[in-house]
């Protein structure tokens, strides 16, 4: 019976260890065998007559169990505890071989005996309850200590992520700070060439003012001239000279006067585009007027085209103008309007010419043909205005911003962003209409004006 309940919590205490059922499967199988021969061993004892060798076959068996025990390395961490069983099982051999060899000797100290074996008995299972809870000892210790280290992990975890997500809000505040800095500057910059372009408002205003005068000579002596020229071809008809010298004065005289008459012709254009420099360069008076917009919105496009082409000499595109002549003077704001023109038109001669040089570039200009154009209509107590060009086009985060103040894709120097911005407060606000804009990248753009006429 000693040996049976030696053997039997030996097998469970090396399982139950070192949980062979998960690491060490192959074994866990042996342990099990032994488990239930020690089993049939104890049935067979108490069941059958044993002869008083049978003795000797647990001898054997818990032998051979102490020698795998010992030899096999997977067993190494519960040797303490396999050796604690030697004593009894040597005690318990050394009692046969005694009563075998000398009866005598075994029945006088026969007590002796069995109070060895029964003391290693019993320090088998001291030693094994001490192992026992110094293994729970060990296992809550080796719990807690996980339990620390998931602890201890999770937070590590916990400020990482929260240094990371602090990492990217000073990330985008930075950003955005770079970013405000960068419109600012592009703001400054901006403004200040609206400052220059104002001053060179003012200097041409000036400079135009200054040459209206001359202009007016011009003009004048220029009518008064041909009326001269018509009054000495009368005065010749009196004279008594031969016929053919006449005809020859009368030739130089109408020569003279078609000059002069050509210099009327020029003259007076010249002094429309002076008229309406100033008239652009003067502040708004705010009052109405009837002006002729065909003759207003052709003005302004030619001054935009010749503006662009003192600029850059190679430039040309065709204009386009579908005037509906039964318009005639429309109540508007002349300078406001005209500020209006000028800066849909200087946007749509850009369009076209920054599309000719991309296409360029590129190598695929082909047979393009830069184009502007102009039409007006009036309809059901509305006027019409459309102002066209097959250039670059927009796409649609650009539309969408297109009449912010400040906002603008062309590049620094080339424009303040101002100009659409302060057309559709013109034309929202001053003349209670409508500006709006369609356009397909990369062919064309179509600003779209519409004004109610009382």
């Amino acid at each position: 019976m000693d040996y049976f309940l030696v053997s039997f919590f030996l097998i469970q205490y090396v399982r139950s260890s070192l949980q062979t059922a998960t690491s060490l499967p192959e074994w866990d199988r042996k342990l099990l065998f032994g488990r239930y021969l020690s089993i049939a061993l104890i049935a067979t004892f108490y069941v059958m007559d044993t002869p008083d060798w049978y003795s000797w076959v647990w001898h054997i068996f818990m032998v051979a169990i102490l020698f795998i025990l010992f030899t096999k390395d997977e067993f190494r961490p519960i040797k303490s505890v396999t050796q604690s069983v030697i004593p009894f099982v040597v005690i318990s051999i050394l009692n046969d071989v005694v009563e075998l060899a000398a009866p005598k000797f075994h029945d006088e100290y026969h007590d002796w005996l069995d109070i060895a074996t029964a003391f290693a008995f019993v320090l088998c299972f001291v030693i094994w309850f001490y192992a026992q809870k110094q293994r729970k000892v060990l296992l809550k210790e080796r719990e807690d200590r996980l339990r620390e280290e998931m602890a201890s992990k999770a937070q590590k975890e916990s400020l990482e992520y929260l240094v990371a997500e602090r990492t990217m809000e000073l990330t985008a505040q930075k950003e955005e700070l770079q970013k405000a800095i960068d419109d600012l500057k592009s703001t400054q910059n901006q403004l200040i060439q609206s400052e220059k372009m104002a001053s060179l408002g003012e200097l041409t205003a000036g400079i135009a003012h200054e040459i209206q005068n001359p202009l007016n000579f011009v003009n004048n002596f220029s009518e008064v001239s041909v009326e001269l020229c018509q009054e000495l071809e009368e005065e010749v008809d009196k004279t008594t000279i031969p016929d053919a010298d006449k005809d020859y004065i009368k030739g130089i005289i109408a020569d003279l006067s078609q000059n002069q008459q050509k210099i009327t012709h020029h003259g007076k254009r010249a002094d429309s585009i002076v008229k309406g420099m100033l008239q652009h360069s003067r502040a708004s008076s705010g009052e109405k007027e009837p002006v002729e917009i065909n003759a207003l919105a052709d003005e302004y496009m030619r001054l935009a085209y010749h503006g662009l082409r003192a600029k850059d000499k190679e430039f040309n595109a065709a204009l386009v103008t579908d005037f509906d002549p039964n318009i005639g003077k429309v109540m508007v704001m002349p300078q406001d309007l005209g500020r209006v023109f000028l800066n849909l038109f200087t946007n749509a001669f850009y369009a076209v010419a920054e599309k000719k040089r991309m296409l360029t570039e590129a190598g695929k200009l082909d047979d393009y043909k830069p184009e502007v154009k102009i039409s007006t209509k009036m309809f059901a107590g509305k006027l019409y205005i459309r102002v066209s060009d097959n250039g670059t086009g927009m796409p649609d985060h650009v539309k969408a911003k297109i009449f912010q103040p400040f906002f603008t894709t062309k590049p620094t120097g080339q424009g303040t962003g101002l100009g659409l911005s302060m057309s559709y407060d013109i034309i929202t606000n001053s003349h209670n209409g409508l500006l709006d804009v369609e356009t397909i990248p990369g062919e064309k753009t179509e600003f779209k004006i519409t004004i109610p006429i009382a």
